[in-house]
């Protein structure tokens, strides 16, 4: 399965993704520029925040609550398909997904 991540130079990443493991993961193993992940994926952080595309919004669902708290806290600006990439598995209903890592 694939994931690209969109950087803010337009330049793209695009890996291979176990199903089953976050994007966040996936992300800091492929070196993606400004995903860190800093707290290992445990909602305490917000360094994995990414924009999901539109197109792949409904796929994702919704933040849950704590999510959705540090979503609030996030450094870059908060939109509509904010998502925590920590909190995103892989799975075949995600494969060819596309991410936007915010400047």
């Amino acid at each position: 399965m694939k994931a690209t991540w969109i950087l803010g130079d337009g330049k793209t990443i695009t890996a291979d993704v176990r199903e089953g493991q976050n994007l966040m993961e996936a992300a800091v193993a492929n070196n993606v520029p400004r995903v860190i992940g800093e707290c290992g994926g445990s909602l305490s952080c917000a360094t994995c925040h990414v924009y999901v595309a539109p197109d792949w919004a409904a796929k994702t669902g919704i933040a849950g609550e704590f999510e959705d708290a540090m979503l609030d806290v996030a450094e870059a600006e908060r939109q509509g398909t904010s998502r925590l990439s920590c909190q995103i598995v892989m799975s075949a209903d995600l494969d060819g997904i596309t991410l936007i890592v915010p400047q």
